[in-house]
């Protein structure tokens, strides 16, 4: 049977994944914040002023285990935690000047290892690749279930 490599995509992309993450680590080490720390400030510049409770689910780990790592980065004078306007029980997390200035690091370093990773990859196939996995994420949001329309509707699209 000849496969046309679909079979071996989960364990792609967990490879990719993995190894991107290896290499982002190895060089963004100098700013002395763990991984989990640096998957927080990411969120937390992404969707700044975001809910303790929300950072939680965005960052699929238990409430208590982010309580934790929001004090230790509040400490390090990373985050600061601010109450909400409206309810005095939520604490909404907010990127210090110092992890601003972290954070273009980091994507600046996030940027190069993109570049490393895909060298040899045409400017195409990188639209086609990107264009795909965006496609996949679509499909898998809230664990819906594309529908036969929905994937004969898109057909064409991302090829």
């Amino acid at each position: 049977m000849v496969s046309d490599g679909i079979d071996r995509l989960g364990f792609l992309i967990h490879d990719v994944q993995r190894l991107m993450r290896k290499r982002f680590e190895a060089r963004a080490s100098g700013l002395g914040l763990s991984s989990a720390q640096w998957r927080l400030l990411v969120r937390v510049a992404k969707e700044d002023g975001v809910a303790q409770a929300r950072l939680a689910e965005l960052l699929e780990i238990e409430p208590i285990s982010v309580s934790r790592l929001v004090d230790r980065m509040e400490e390090g004078g990373w985050i600061e935690r601010r109450p909400d306007a409206t309810d005095r029980r939520v604490r909404m997390i907010f990127l210090t000047p110092k992890a601003s200035d972290a954070y273009a690091v980091i994507k600046s370093i996030a940027g190069e290892v993109y570049e490393e990773s895909l060298v040899g990859v045409k400017p195409e196939a990188r639209r086609v690749l990107v264009e795909g996995l965006e496609a996949m994420v679509r499909n898998l949001t809230d664990d819906e279930t594309p529908s036969i329309e929905k994937v004969k509707n898109t057909e064409g699209t991302a090829a």
